[in-house]
């Protein structure tokens, strides 16, 4: 009786472990809040947001050091245009 009662939690673990969906990554927000004793927060899409809930606290805004020294991406070359004469 044990047994088959430890066989279906097994299986129903199982079954809703394969039935969850994956993680989606969080999205990246252009500011921060920074204190000395919380850590950095990276959730203000923008700086009115992170002014608005660091007021009172004792904390800083910044933007976000993982957009501001990412690497950017290069410009594509720009084509010279050459005129052709028929």
């Amino acid at each position: 009786m044990m047994r088959n009662l430890m066989l279906a939690v097994l299986a129903v673990g199982g079954v809703s472990a394969m039935a969850s969906s994956p993680a989606a990554a969080a999205p990246t927000y252009p500011y921060c809040i920074q204190s000395q004793a919380f850590g950095t927060d990276c959730s203000y899409p923008s700086y009115e947001a992170c002014q608005a809930t660091a007021s009172g606290r004792g904390v800083d805004c910044i933007v976000n050091p993982r957009l501001a020294f990412s690497p950017q991406p290069y410009a594509e070359p720009r084509r010279s245009r050459r005129s052709v004469a028929y």
